[in-house]
């Protein structure tokens, strides 16, 4: 593998609206390692059975390898990559649900994130029901959750499916609840794996539109696409990882021509 190529980040300035650009998310020398097995093993029993016998054998992936990044208050940070380049994983560790192998990783505010659209979610409850379950997921008393429904259900556009059990409900559906849940109160960082590639585009668009509103106001996005128009478009810096390294970082339009030049 070549060594990374890592360009200094741009100065471009935030859009934090009191001029406070400082960093609220610093990836230093990160490292994730996972240990998977060498022989593909299909049942937990054949697997228990081979430990015994001493005949599972291990070899060491790294999902990512001495990253340093840092995204400031009030940027839209970008990550491209193709699959399994480590941009899963770096969003877990920022959303604080695994922690690296090596390396420090610092959060600085609330952080709301929208890693998988329906995540936490029951099939078998209700819309209603299940606005209510990841409110209290998410850390907010039911109080709370009865203030902010009516927005949420407004905002999802799903008033005459919400008391229908989530299983009805297409993909799409499915999406705008759970990014109406997620976003009803501006976080302090957002952090948007592809989860707005789901819905109808005057949906994508409300979202998108929300999602600026945020960024206006100070919050600090980190946002994951395969639609490099979207990068392009709603980026101040982009990071592109390639098999768990940082292979360039920089502005979004050399980073996306790079990482696009290499795809072909």
């Amino acid at each position: 593998m070549n060594s990374p190529i890592v360009h200094n980040p741009l100065t471009q300035p935030s859009t934090a609206s009191n001029g406070d650009t400082r960093p609220v998310i610093e990836l230093e020398h990160v490292t994730v390692r996972y240990r998977v097995p060498k022989e593909q093993v299909r049942t937990f029993k054949e697997y228990a059975i081979r430990r015994v016998q001493g005949k599972v054998g291990h070899q060491e992936f790294l999902a990512l390898n001495d990253v340093s990044l840092t995204v400031n208050r009030g940027e839209v940070f970008g990550l491209v990559g193709a699959n399994g380049a480590g941009k899963t994983t770096l969003l877990r560790l920022v959303a604080r649900v695994m922690r690296p192998s090596a390396g420090r990783v610092r959060v600085v505010g609330r952080v709301a994130p929208l890693l998988a659209m329906g995540a936490g979610f029951h099939n078998e409850l209700t819309g209603r029901e299940n606005v209510y379950l990841n409110g209290a997921l998410l850390g907010f008393t039911r109080a709370e959750m009865d203030e902010k429904f009516k927005r949420i259900v407004d905002f999802a556009e799903l008033w005459d499916f919400i008391d229908a059990p989530l299983r009805t409900y297409s993909s799409g559906m499915v999406a705008r609840l759970g990014f109406a849940v997620a976003t009803d109160t501006m976080p302090e960082i957002l952090i948007v794996d592809e989860v707005l590639s789901v819905g109808d585009s005057a949906f994508q668009q409300k979202s998108l539109a929300r999602i600026n509103s945020f960024r206006d106001n100070g919050a600090s996005i980190l946002l994951v696409s395969h639609t490099m128009d979207m990068i392009r478009q709603m980026c101040q810096r982009v990071a592109w990882l390639d098999q768990g390294q940082l292979r360039m970082m920089g502005g979004p339009d050399e980073v996306v021509d790079a990482y696009l030049a290499h795809s072909l």
